[in-house]
């Protein structure tokens, strides 16, 4: 057995010192920008959106032409007076310079050159300009087109029949679509360059043309507009409204909202979180990289900003600290105006224990990574809250769920007033909270307490709690002298479950988790007696070692109303992970430790798919075992804007559904959390829609404490 662990060990340090060479490197990452229109854009018809050389964006609307003097702001251009007060038919930039040319009713020109291009021309004769890179603009009217080289007309064209959809400039040619031709301006002449059905936009690379469709796209040759790419219409929605090639990417439109091309899957860009409507008429692009889209009722960015993983840390760690502490908790807030931080209010909520655990296990690590005494402070901060759950209530070593102000909370079902005149306090208290109590004090005690005094505190906390737990015959006892809903460890509940039902294995893990962690932080012989008296006589051992391959749909075990293991419950995923850190590091023996890396290996196996980084570190820093990979998507990925946004993305053509199965993950392969809407690690991944409505915000804790845990064990430098 010794050799074994000897064995188990030498790797673990080989894996750690493998691991040390992940490096944080900057990344690019996709934000949102709402650009704020004028009232008198209110009801105006928003046309084309273009951007000119000098990164300037034109919006050109019935009512004018608007430009952006602030990075999310749209206002009436008015820098050049004598122009300020018409209102353009068309805009465009000239290929490869940028320079913006107006068409008006009755002439073009532009600001560039010195002002010298110019022409006048009968009124109303054209709608729609192009420039060349050669100063050749072609202008299209109803019937034929004009070409001019800068102020000289060259002559006139007949314009195709068939129903116009677009025109464009490539690689200094003219090409002309209808919805099922499209045409080049060849000596003179529109000549058929390619037939098809239902077109809808085209765009441009070398040699190569990628045409749009209702149903999907493919691609042409550019010379003789044979075709080369079959049609794709596995995309989120095959009928396209625009597309566009922005230096190697192709970007695509629709009505219900945009998607990048990626080398094996597409990235979507739907919903509030994205657009301010999903409608995209128009697309256009900076030297930066920036995607403009354009809707009927607004103008919206997708901003690339390149920064290392510190930076977004930093960011949230600064945010929480801002907008999200209430009373020591670490809580989302409720907005009384979708998104806007002016109208924001903190609530409580059952889990406050489990969700700060989460921030103030990210500050135990962050401390014992860099030493910074903020770090610690902030850690104290959180455990005075945690400390006062068990002193705003009258009963002994029972922990409230939450506290709150008297004369805020109305619901009596589960509050009642504390003793302390001002509060009021939250019964119920679950499994959720009690391993976070437990993971709060493991992490404190292993890298926070410098003194015996601050020892003592934590070590009393637990104590309490876990001396409740035994004198009332393994269950948390409320108010009313009852057991809580789920607050159960003893035998009869806990083996009542078959092992087809996650709560058997779970309840018997936290139990035994808290009794090894009491018995360390304490040193009474009664957490270490009664831990050995439930694995021997109950059998809490093999239950935690029960293989998790053998959950299954067990729909005729129904506790308090609920029934239990009808499906695969993702908050149990949560409460298991954060128990296997204390469960492992406070195992009584190396013995022990090596039954539970099985378990935990196991458990980590089944959750891969979700590219969950908690669920990584936990695993990495008790079994050895990590996916490094999907540990930096996790973290790469986490969204920037943490609002819990409306999503759908079951109409979506290009994901591979799965069967419904227990487990309930709907897609082969996870979308990027851009496209979903956001939630905590006790929430199914894989949930395809929700209706957030905007109405309230994470903080980033789910982010910061696997953030934490893989600078502390190296997996990120």
């Amino acid at each position: 057995m010794f050799k074994r662990v000897q064995i188990f060990l030498l790797a673990f340090l080989f894996s750690v010192n493998l691991f040390a060479q992940v490096l944080d490197v900057p990344f690019r990452q996709a934000t949102s920008v709402k650009y704020k229109l004028p009232d008198d854009l209110k009801d105006a018809k928003l046309k084309k959106v273009v951007v000119d050389y000098n990164d300037i964006v034109y919006l050109l609307t019935d009512k004018g032409l608007y430009r952006d003097y602030y990075e999310d702001e749209i206002s009436k251009d008015l820098f050049y007076r004598l122009l300020s007060d018409k209102i353009p038919l068309d805009i465009t930039v000239q290929e490869e310079t940028g320079y913006l040319y107006y068409l008006y009713a009755d002439e073009f020109l532009t600001n560039a050159h010195a002002g010298t291009i110019y022409k006048h021309f009968p009124k109303d004769k054209f709608q729609r300009i192009l420039v060349n890179a050669e100063d050749l603009i072609l202008l299209l009217g109803n019937k034929k087109s004009v070409l001019y080289n800068k102020s000289k007309e060259l002559g006139d064209q007949k314009l195709p029949k068939g129903k116009f959809v677009e025109c464009y400039v490539f690689n200094k040619s003219f090409y002309y679509l209808t919805s099922d031709v499209i045409y080049r301006l060849e000596n003179g002449e529109w000549k058929v360059l390619h037939k098809g059905k239902k077109l809808t936009t085209i765009t441009f690379r070398p040699n190569e043309i990628y045409v749009g469709t209702s149903d999907g796209y493919y691609s042409i040759d550019l010379y003789n507009g044979e075709k080369i790419r079959e049609l794709n219409n596995k995309l989120p929605v095959p009928s396209l409204t625009n597309i566009r090639m922005v230096g190697s990417e192709l970007w695509l439109a629709s009505d219900k909202g945009a998607f990048l091309k990626e080398p094996d899957r597409f990235r979507y860009f739907a919903g509030k979180r994205w657009l301010n409507e999903n409608n995209v008429i128009d697309i256009a692009y900076d030297s930066k990289g920036d995607i403009y889209f354009l809707t009927p009722t607004g103008l919206n960015k997708i901003k690339y900003v390149t920064w290392k993983l510190a930076d977004k840390t930093k960011k949230f760690q600064d945010d929480i600290r801002k907008y999200h502490m209430r009373f020591g908790w670490v809580n989302e807030f409720r907005y009384g105006k979708p998104g806007d931080l002016k109208t924001a209010v903190s609530v409580d909520h059952d889990n406050d224990g489990l969700w700060t655990s989460l921030y103030l296990g990210s500050q135990a690590f962050r401390y014992a990574t860099t030493g910074e005494e903020i770090a610690r402070r902030y850690v104290w901060e959180s455990f005075e809250s945690y400390e006062r759950l068990l002193t705003v209530n009258p009963l002994k070593g029972f922990p409230s769920r939450t506290f709150e102000r008297r004369g805020i909370i109305f619901n009596h079902d589960a509050w009642r007033h504390s003793q302390e005149k001002e509060w009021d306090w939250k019964g119920t208290t679950s499994t959720d909270e009690y391993i976070a109590y437990l993971f709060v004090a493991g992490v404190m005690d292993k890298f926070v307490v410098h003194s015996p005094e601050e020892k003592q505190r934590v070590a009393s906390f637990i104590d309490a709690i876990m001396t409740h737990i035994i004198e009332n015959d393994y269950y948390f006892v409320d108010y009313d002298g009852k057991p809580t809903r789920w607050g159960r460890w003893n035998p009869e509940y806990v083996n009542w479950y078959p092992l087809t039902v996650s709560d058997r294995k779970l309840n018997s893990a936290h139990l035994i988790a808290g009794l090894q962690l009491a018995y360390s932080l304490t040193g009474k012989v009664i957490y270490k007696s009664e831990a050995y008296r439930m694995m021997d006589e109950y059998g809490y051992l093999e239950n935690i070692l029960a293989p998790m391959k053998n959950f299954k749909a067990t729909k005729d075990f129904v506790h308090l109303g609920d029934t239990m293991g009808d499906a695969w419950n993702h908050s149990d995923d949560e409460m298991s992970f954060l128990t296997y850190w204390v469960l492992y590091h406070y195992a009584f023996t190396n013995d022990l430790k090596q039954k539970y890396v099985g378990a935990i290996r196991e458990h980590w196996e089944l959750e891969r798919p979700e590219k969950d980084a908690l669920w990584e570190m936990c695993t990495y820093s008790t079994s050895g075992d990590i996916d490094v990979e999907s540990t930096l998507w996790f973290l790469r990925e986490f969204n920037y804007d943490l609002d819990r946004y409306s999503v759908k993305n079951s109409y979506r053509k290009d994901i591979d559904f799965l069967p419904e199965n227990f487990r309930g993950q709907t897609t082969k392969s996870l979308l990027y959390p851009g496209e979903r809407e956001m939630h905590r690690h006790n929430a199914n991944p894989f949930d395809l829609d929700s209706g957030g409505g905007r109405r309230s915000r994470l903080a980033g804790d789910e982010y910061l404490l696997p953030y934490w845990m893989a600078r502390y064990y190296k997996v990120i430098e």
